[in-house]
């Protein structure tokens, strides 16, 4: 095969990561230049919200992901001081946040009462059932709760019901879903991991960042299993992490910084990227300098 010509069905699949799902804008981008297009995407918490947002309808949808991001703040996706979280957490005893800003960004970026069949492209989104602990890949019916569930984090925001099922974040036990995409009939897999090794935070200092901090150390050693498994199988095209810089996923103040560091470092790698036949190509964790 010719550079960049993978056997299609191609699936862009998005790990979650919190306010690190911004470096998918970057990533985005140096794939749209490189001639690279999805013909499905799958996606766990935040990479959820991204993934659906690229399967809608209409053009520009790159532009469209980064002016939501551009005006994302930590206020609107966890609303409420030290003292709101310590109330929420005393009612509910399971979460510090009510997810009605969640709820909100996703109505008004993907249309209140959106369901899977208006999109554009097939969208998998990725949740936990909390009976089972097993990943469960949603992708019909309608988009607000699956969302939902897929970017609640245990202790950060509640879980969610849906359809008779209590969903939390799909990041528990699938944050990069490489199975799922295979399973929705990809032949090839392009993957935007946000959680690097790398990439991890300093020293959580606050109980919020503790919580963020935990999911995360699951949600990277995930993708290290999961990506030799599915490279037997197809094609996995790992896109690289900027050199490591420390940045807590609650922190939205550096969006534009990180998108700026992905698209140099994905853009260096497609320039040279060869794709012979199923393999992994790229690591999770792997970081350009």
């Amino acid at each position: 095969m010719t550079p960049l010509d993978l056997p299609r069905p191609i699936a862009f699949v998005l790990g979650g990561g919190g306010s690190l799902g911004a470096l998918q804008i970057g990533m985005l981008r140096a794939l749209e230049e490189a001639g690279v297009t999805p013909d499905l995407v799958a996606g766990t918490s935040v990479g959820s919200l991204n993934a659906a947002v690229l399967a809608l309808p209409g053009g520009n949808r790159l532009e469209r992901l980064r002016g939501i991001w551009a005006h994302m703040t930590k206020h609107e996706a966890f609303p409420g001081g030290v003292l709101s979280q310590v109330r929420t957490l005393r009612h509910s005893k399971t979460h510090l946040f009510p997810n009605t800003g969640l709820e909100k960004i996703v109505d008004g970026h993907l249309g209140a009462g959106r369901r899977f069949e208006d999109l554009a492209l097939p969208l998998g989104v990725v949740t936990t059932d909390v009976d089972t602990a097993e990943p469960l890949l949603i992708r019909s019916g309608p988009l607000r709760a699956p969302l939902l569930a897929s970017c609640a984090i245990p202790g950060i925001y509640p879980p969610v019901e849906h359809e008779g099922r209590l969903l939390y974040d799909g990041g528990l036990v699938a944050n990069v879903p490489m199975r799922q995409a295979l399973a929705m009939g990809a032949k090839s897999l392009v993957v935007l991991d946000c959680a690097f090794p790398g990439k991890m935070p300093g020293a959580p200092r606050t109980f919020a960042e503790v919580m963020m901090f935990t999911a995360m150390i699951s949600m990277r050693n995930q993708a290290v299993l999961e990506a030799p498994v599915a490279a037997k199988r197809a094609p996995v095209v790992y896109l690289p992490g900027p050199a490591p810089v420390r940045v807590s996923p609650l922190d939205f103040t550096r969006t534009e910084e990180l998108a700026d560091q992905a698209y140099g470092a994905a853009a260096g790698y497609l320039k040279e990227l060869q794709v012979d036949g199923p393999g992994l190509y790229g690591a999770p964790g792997l970081v350009t300098t």
